[in-house]
């Protein structure tokens, strides 16, 4: 990794306070001033190589795949939080359980959970007060996470449950981030007690879920949803899932399934309240959609201008706003060698405001979608990630987003006050707070 330039520990020391609060000033800064990659020393002998580089990006992520994995930043320190399900593993163990999980996402089966999917949302939507400006960012939380709920456990009685889960799961993410940040720390969260203390709240999260699977396995009932999938999955030699296993797999989609799907709705729905033309675009498409009668699939297939405007707010707000690799072998890119053991932050967020690649990267033009435009953005634009790795519920999150959007903008005008939305990033990306007005139309 000769000629990078180097930040020192120091200086990652010095600037402790805004990279703990929000890091993406600090990337930016580093890449205007250094270029498109360079290292961060982060212990005595310890550096991380930070890219926004498409080449080097897509090399890892999709060319020579074979010679990257997850870091250990999921594979040990998220996995302690959220178990070692799809998301945090690598090698056989993952190939294995996303060959088991991929089933559940295919289209047919998706289909089937379109109905569900309305359902949850229609119920949710009868929440927004007409007439009030209201932090959407909550809404669109509860919103994603009875889709979420209903989908993997066909039940609307698991509310207190489920927001207990997800409670625990907010608190550790938090716990996380200070970990990540944080590494000169570390000594101090094991031994006050601190990280114990998150890793007891997320037993008490595998608690709850394995009450849930125990009740349905006793009630010998068939719904059909996700986590009959998952239980009627089984290996090669025809056996299931160990009980520690299904329950790390189920807090996975839990968890990313709603988590991210907030995040993105809240940002597309501030990018159209921003720009009125967009929004009354939206409208026009989807005014003579009739989502009660007619077969949803198809009206999803016709709202193409619509999922234009989320495919753009995912630019502006990739909700994976930097993907991780360690390189497993040694390897060169464009001249740069990656040592085996390099670790490897790739800022999505950057390379999709990259102006090499986008015309206006801080501006929202869902026009740069239009399929008519026949423009390939597959070498740059990655907001599910890409390759083998790629996001296994990226369709679920599109239809869900689709629809949510739609069925807002058929019933509400949306107007916001606020110039620009500030963002929380997290593990994924998140807005602070999104008011919008919505006006009944």
């Amino acid at each position: 990794m000769e000629g990078l330039h180097t930040i020192s520990q120091f200086q990652v020391f010095k600037n402790r306070k805004t990279i703990l609060k929000n890091p993406l000033p600090f990337h930016r800064a580093n890449f205007q001033k250094y270029g498109d990659i360079f290292k961060v020393r982060v212990g005595f002998r310890k550096a991380v190589i930070f890219t926004r580089d498409a080449t080097i990006i897509k090399h890892i992520l999709q060319k020579q795949q074979k010679k990257y994995q997850k870091s250990e930043l999921q594979t040990v320190d998220l996995a302690k939080y959220v178990g070692h399900g799809i998301l945090t593993t690598n090698g056989e163990h993952w190939r294995v359980h996303r060959r088991m999980v991929q089933p559940a996402f295919h289209k047919k089966k998706l289909q089937g959970l379109l109905g569900i999917m309305k359902q949850a949302i229609q119920s949710e939507l009868k929440k927004i007060k007409p007439g009030a400006t209201q932090n959407v960012f909550p809404i669109m939380g509860n919103l994603a996470f009875q889709v979420v709920a209903q989908a993997l456990f066909s039940r609307s009685d698991i509310q207190k449950d489920m927001e207990q889960l997800q409670d625990f799961t907010e608190r550790n993410q938090k716990m996380l981030i200070k970990e990540m940040r944080q590494p000169y720390l570390k000594w101090w969260f094991n031994l006050s007690g601190e990280i114990k203390k998150h890793l007891d709240l997320a037993e008490q999260g595998r608690i709850i879920l394995n009450d849930i699977i125990e009740e349905r396995l006793l009630s010998k009932e068939d719904k059909d949803d996700l986590l009959d999938m998952l239980l009627n999955a089984t290996y090669e030699d025809g056996t299931q899932m160990p009980r520690r296993q299904l329950i790390d797999e189920v807090l996975i989609l839990f968890t990313a399934g709603h988590e991210t799907t907030a995040n993105a709705l809240s940002f597309t729905l501030f990018l159209l309240a921003k720009h009125p033309n967009f929004q009354n675009r939206v409208l026009k498409e989807v005014e003579n959609i009739n989502f009660e009668d007619d077969d949803l699939m198809q009206c999803l297939s016709q709202l193409g201008y619509t999922k234009q405007c989320i495919e753009e707010a995912l630019r502006l707000y990739p909700p994976a706003y930097v993907i991780d690799r360690t390189a497993i072998a040694d390897d060169i890119v464009k001249g740069q060698k990656f040592p085996k053991d390099t670790l490897i932050l790739m800022s999505i967020y950057e390379l999709h405001r990259s102006s090499d690649f986008w015309d206006s990267p801080e501006e929202f033009n869902p026009d740069r979608f239009n399929p008519a435009f026949k423009k390939d953005y597959s070498n740059y634009y990655y907001p599910f990630g890409a390759g083998p790795r790629m996001c296994v519920g990226n369709n679920f999150a599109m239809y869900e987003m689709i629809m949510t959007v739609a069925l807002i903008i058929k019933k509400f005008r949306l107007s916001t006050a606020l110039k620009k939305v500030e963002v929380n990033p997290l593990i994924s990306l998140k807005p602070i707070a999104v008011p919008l007005l919505f006006e009944e139309r």
